[in-house]
């Protein structure tokens, strides 16, 4: 018996050594860059089998609180800003599950206390998704207003394409049951790694 133990066990270490083996290098890569080299931890989507397509984003709400023009940055974390610090990462794909470079993704929501600036362009700005569709966001937590969750806002648009605006969620949150606009499929996936909060979504786009 231990030696059937101790066999299928083996065998179990030599099939997932092949498979990271044979697993192209430029993912690793980007997954190694998106969270500071902690594979172990990583759960990733499945790869899509074949003929079958990603699900794509769905579309929120703008709100009111949008305001155009916000100046390039993917740092919030200015003077004057409260909350709890948070780095906000992950992809663009298209439908095949391929990573989609040049990407405008625009960013806005609360501060830590729940409040917006309607006067400057704190916790406001926009980023374009590098050459391996990633993007990253260093802001805070968003605090909680009257009638909603806790939430981002986004709006993202490829190089000829359409406008998609969403909205991204936390898990365990109390008031995501009661907002009417709340969506578990734009549940970020929260973890912590070396002391850091780290909230992961991948943006799917049609095209």
């Amino acid at each position: 018996m231990a030696d059937f133990v101790s066999s299928t066990f083996s065998r179990r270490r030599f099939l997932r050594a092949v498979a990271v083996a044979v697993a192209p290098v430029s993912f690793l890569a980007r997954v190694r860059a998106t969270l500071g080299g902690e594979i172990e931890r990583v759960e990733l989507e499945p790869t899509p089998a074949a003929g079958e397509e990603l699900k794509l984003t769905p579309e929120e709400t703008t709100g009111p609180f949008f305001q155009p023009n916000s100046p390039l940055k993917n740092n919030f974390c200015e003077p004057g800003v409260n909350g709890a610090p948070i780095n906000v990462t992950g992809f663009v794909l298209d439908r095949r599950g391929k990573s989609v470079p040049g990407v405008l993704l625009d960013f806005w929501h609360a501060d830590g206390n729940g409040e917006y600036d309607f006067h400057g362009f704190r916790c406001r700005g926009h980023q374009s998704s590098d050459s391996n569709g990633r993007y990253t966001l260093k802001t805070v937590l968003p605090g909680l207003y009257p009638g909603r969750t806790r939430h981002y806002h986004v709006r993202l648009q490829a190089a000829n394409g359409p406008i998609l605006t969403t909205q991204l969620y936390f898990p365990g949150e109390e008031r995501n049951d009661k907002d009417s606009l709340f969506r578990a499929d734009l549940l970020v996936k929260l973890r912590e790694i070396k002391e850091e909060r780290i909230a992961n979504f991948n943006f799917v786009l049609a095209g």
